[in-house]
């Protein structure tokens, strides 16, 4: 394993150990590297000295950890400032972060292998350099208790059930750990959020940012909304019904035509009233595919009319606080669980309608039973 000295110098030495060294071995490795002779060299782990007699594996010294080391002359003014507490932080924050910035190849390796570590030594934020080593060493301590968990798993009676379930909870929880870090290296943009869909549009001469959906099937517009662009006057309350599945949102009904701006053109659109308030604007599968739209993600634009007009998606900064919440509850309106039953209730009613019911006892019946299109036509058979 390896591990890194500081020396008197203000110099980071990296040894090549075994675990189970002796501290008066890393002693006479260190005189060959520093001239310090092994008598005045005194070496301390997680703010305590430690003797000759001890092995670094007792000790805790683990790869990757770092030891001080002080000579007698410096030691009493040296070993408190430089030293580690047990938690991990610097005993002195200011001269740790200063020792360090003095070393400019190892500011580089930082710079290389802990970026984050590097920047808060070359910053002026010593809460932050507590911190990164707090989390350094807690990271230290999970791999070691894993190490530990393994090795005694290597030597776990073969013929006990439970230590079996470890062992392969143990090679499963591997498996999963190098496929993360595989995922990290090849495709770490996976674990970043992904923003939605959104462009610029004007409903009826307002301007809106318009949540693009291809997995919701119909075009939707939130009463407040419409309201804003002055279109509940064009209502048409025959076509009310229940949303399934966004909280049992109210279809209040349908505007059939009204004019969208998307860029420079005028496309007529229809919309699905919800009283839905925390969705305002949704386009949906119906409309993308009247307008022959393209989502082109590798242009990041979305083009309208077989592409006669590109409109470019937002950057997350461009779209307000208030409208990336209702990205959740959009997408509870997309397949089989907003519009979709909406789309089903619309055709359920059509079903209906064809038997010889009209359209408002239909849906009345549907409504009472929760969408069941059977029991809905049986009540009405019925009566």
């Amino acid at each position: 394993m390896k591990i890194t000295v500081m020396t008197p110098d203000d110099r980071f030495i990296t040894l090549d150990v075994d675990a189970d060294e002796s501290v008066e071995n890393v002693k006479a490795l260190l005189e060959v590297e520093t001239n310090v002779s092994l008598p005045q060299q005194h070496l301390h782990f997680n703010g305590k000295e430690i003797s000759n007699s001890q092995r670094l594996s007792a000790l805790g010294v683990g790869d990757g950890d770092m030891i001080m080391m002080v000579s007698s002359a410096a030691a009493s003014a040296s070993s408190a400032e430089l030293r580690l507490n047990a938690d991990g932080s610097a005993v002195n924050p200011s001269a740790f972060q200063q020792h360090i910035r003095h070393d400019s190849q190892l500011i580089t390796q930082l710079l290389q292998n802990d970026p984050a570590l590097a920047q808060a030594i070359l910053g002026d934020n010593i809460n932050e350099l507590q911190n990164i080593l707090l989390e350094r060493h807690q990271m230290r301590m999970e791999l070691r208790r894993k190490q530990e968990e393994e090795l005694a798993l290597l030597y776990a009676d073969p013929f006990d059930v439970e230590s079996q379930k470890k062992i392969e909870a143990a090679i499963r929880q591997k498996g999963i750990e190098e496929n993360w870090e595989a995922a990290l290296e090849h495709n770490p943009e996976a674990f970043a959020r992904v923003v939605m869909l959104y462009v610029d549009m004007e409903v009826n001469g307002v301007p809106l940012k318009a949540f693009v959906d291809s997995g919701a099937q119909s075009t939707i517009i939130s009463k407040s909304c419409a309201e804003r662009c002055g279109l509940l006057r064009l209502l048409d309350q025959r076509y009310r019904g229940v949303a399934i599945g966004v909280g049992q949102s109210e279809i209040l009904g349908r505007i059939h035509v009204a004019p969208l701006k998307i860029g420079h053109a005028f496309y007529p659109c229809s919309f699905t009233v919800l009283d839905a308030p925390n969705m305002e604007f949704l386009f949906g599968l119906d409309m993308l595919r009247k307008h022959q739209c393209i989502i082109d993600l590798k242009e990041n634009v979305l083009r309208v009319g077989g592409g006669e007009v590109s409109v470019p998606f937002l950057q997350e900064k461009d779209i307000p606080a208030h409208i990336r919440d209702e990205e959740r509850l959009s997408k509870q309106a997309s397949t089989g669980q907003g519009s979709a039953p909406v789309a089903d209730f619309e055709a359920k009613i059509g079903k209906l309608v064809e038997l010889g019911f009209d359209r408002a006892s239909a849906s009345q019946a549907l409504r009472l039973f929760d969408g069941n299109e059977d029991k809905a036509a049986a009540f009405l058979f019925g009566g």
